[in-house]
């Protein structure tokens, strides 16, 4: 979560607001379905520490639809923190509801009182490839054993979701998306981050109870994040998440190999491709646990031990006594380094309105591929709505198509993938009110058509045929 005041999902909390014991600082992060707020305890409480970080859910206020989302993504971070406590996991000290009628926009809220960290590992890697890099994916590894060991997958792995501690650790954060074991499975939302998500899920269908992920979509992210730490780029060619989703899906296909950078030191090679295996299958041999022994050794193995302090990479139980502060002036070089809780809330790609393609881009040509797009005018002209997955009400969403309130689509282009490049879901049908009702008509895969302007849609959904 790296937006700021001004984001949309940032909250309007004024500084010395009081919640709980708790008294609001300034915004450290915001993301598409909350904020995170510094504070300060106000009330003596020996269990609490003097700093925490308020992670700010609107629960409260919103709309009907909107609020099942929110609440159940408050809840799954919720049921981890408070069931899974291993040091490699930020630690959560309480939960609290604002009451505060006053307040509209904040009464009702649920608030997620957590461990104040002093920076994430995206901000770090803002600067670029940090020489501590081998020892915190040890530490991420770990983090990722602690979870998989206590039948949780985390869902949504990736450098906003990695915090870094005050004495240089890491620590997982940013459970929304994670979902505990049932069996071999899990069911998460329908939401991700691309460039971290296994081809095997970029077109999972959704059922009732999410997308059935297991931890093996954790295994591809951490080869991913393995990557980018080490290298600075990402595994998979393509200078967009579209182009790269698409390479994903021609290297799933065993269409393309997987040409890793000739940065990636020689240790690490064979972790990362047996993370970024094409299948399930062949990434389900390598659990978090054995990569962990893997990790740990390739992270000892330094070209130059004196590049960089080392950090310490098994964790220590926990102590429930406060740690001591590090000095001011390492405070200053963490927060330099990029002061954040960052919580990480992910790209609600899922479900909603993905940005253009490219500035360059005219006409049907916005419609970035995979994705089926609606257009205020004829020929793909005028605003345009896009969505890579179904939407079952585009006036009250998660990202809501504003314009079609004023008006009807004049143009449709479904630039989805077909049955050739393994999707199961191609066509696209339209409707009339949200939630499915009152089918207006249907938009082949690969279809580019005007409108008549007569009918005004408000969802749609992907389907295997019309």
């Amino acid at each position: 979560m790296t937006g700021q005041a001004g984001h949309r999902g940032a909250l309007a909390v004024p500084p010395g607001y009081r919640v709980g014991p708790w008294v609001v600082g300034h915004l450290l992060g915001a993301g598409a379905f909350g904020s995170v707020y510094a504070a300060l305890r106000a009330v003596p409480e020996p269990a609490l520490p003097d700093r925490a970080a308020l992670k700010i859910l609107p629960t409260g206020t919103r709309t009907p639809r909107q609020l099942r989302h929110l609440s159940e993504l408050a809840d799954r971070e919720t049921e981890v923190l408070r069931r899974v406590c291993t040091p490699r996991l930020i630690r959560m000290y309480e939960v609290l509801t604002v009451d505060d009628p006053g307040r509209p926009e904040l009464d009702g809220a649920t608030v997620l009182v957590l461990e104040e960290a002093a920076g994430s590992l995206e901000a770090l890697l803002a600067d670029g490839v940090p020489s501590a890099g081998p020892d915190l994916l040890a530490q991420i590894c770990e983090g990722l054993d602690q979870l998989h060991g206590a039948g949780w997958v985390h869902g949504d792995l990736k450098p906003g979701n990695v915090l870094l501690m005050p004495d240089g650790t890491a620590r997982l954060g940013d459970f929304n998306m994670a979902a505990e074991l049932e069996g071999t499975h899990a069911y998460s939302p329908a939401f991700a981050t691309p460039d971290y998500t296994p081809p095997d899920l970029l077109w999972a269908e959704v059922g009732v109870r999410g997308m059935k992920i297991r931890p093996t979509a954790d295994i591809w992210a951490f080869g991913v994040l393995a990557h980018v730490v080490l290298t600075g780029s990402l595994p998979l060619p393509g200078g967009a998440s579209a182009a790269r989703r698409d390479a994903a899906l021609r290297y799933a296909r065993g269409e393309e190999e997987l040409r890793l950078s000739p940065e990636l030191p020689e240790p690490w090679r064979d972790i990362v491709r047996d993370c970024l295996a094409r299948r399930h299958e062949d990434r389900a041999a390598h659990t978090a646990a054995s990569l962990l022994r893997r990790v740990e050794a390739a992270a000892a193995c330094r070209a130059d031990p004196k590049h960089a302090p080392p950090v310490p990479r098994r964790s220590e139980p926990r102590d429930p006594a406060p740690r001591s502060r590090p000095s001011r002036r390492r405070r200053h070089v963490l927060i330099a380094a990029g002061t954040a809780v960052l919580a990480g809330l992910g790209v609600a790609w899922g479900s909603g309105l993905l940005p253009l393609a490219g500035a360059e881009a005219s006409g049907y040509d916005r419609c970035r591929r995979g994705a089926v797009c609606f257009f205020a005018e004829e020929d793909g002209r005028g605003e345009m709505c896009s969505w890579v997955d179904g939407d079952a009400d585009w006036s009250d969403g998660l990202a809501p198509c504003p314009w079609t309130s004023r008006g009807a689509p004049r143009s449709v282009y479904n630039n989805g993938f077909d049955l050739a490049e393994g999707a199961t879901q191609v066509d696209v049908l339209y409707y009339a009110q949200p939630d499915k009702r009152e089918l207006l008509g249907c938009v082949k895969v690969r279809t580019r058509t005007n409108l008549t302007g007569a009918d005004r849609p408000r969802s749609h959904a992907w389907v295997p045929n019309c």
